[in-house]
């Protein structure tokens, strides 16, 4: 008897061993774009958060990256673009209004940056960062 392909034996019991890859392909460039900004190298860390948020818009994690990216680099009305749609993303959070105070104190728009630092310490439990760029705020 010649046999061939049969279906009556096949096991048919899902496996749980390998789980499905997930589809966020922004996700290599937001790994990308941390290690870049932590090494201080902020153009390469912008290009990484940018492409971040090309390829998934209401990644809040990467808009606050490319944000303090742009800062970094000097490159403030870019950074207003950046705060502008994170706020969209993620809605107007502590953490968020502290790097914006922070983009200010950079500028050397000192009113502003202490109105958004206080603003941000009243948001938060632990308000360490806060107090230190409130600290940098009040030597210069």
């Amino acid at each position: 008897m010649i046999t061939g392909c049969t279906t009556g034996n096949v096991d048919t019991t899902k496996t749980t061993a390998i789980q499905p890859v997930a589809k966020d392909v922004s996700a290599s460039d937001l790994v990308q774009g941390k290690a870049q900004f932590r090494e201080a190298n902020y153009g390469l860390a912008e290009k990484h958060f940018r492409k971040a948020v090309e390829l998934k818009a209401d990644n809040a994690e990467a808009w606050m990256g490319l944000a303090a990216s742009y800062d970094e680099l000097g490159r403030f009305d870019f950074a207003d673009r950046a705060y502008d749609q994170l706020l969209k993303v993620a809605g107007r959070k502590p953490q968020i209004v502290n790097n914006m105070g922070y983009s200010q104190l950079l500028r050397g728009n000192r009113k502003k940056a202490r109105a958004l630092l206080l603003e941000a310490k009243a948001g938060m439990a632990d308000a360490t960062v806060v107090d230190a760029n409130l600290a940098l705020l009040s030597k210069g």
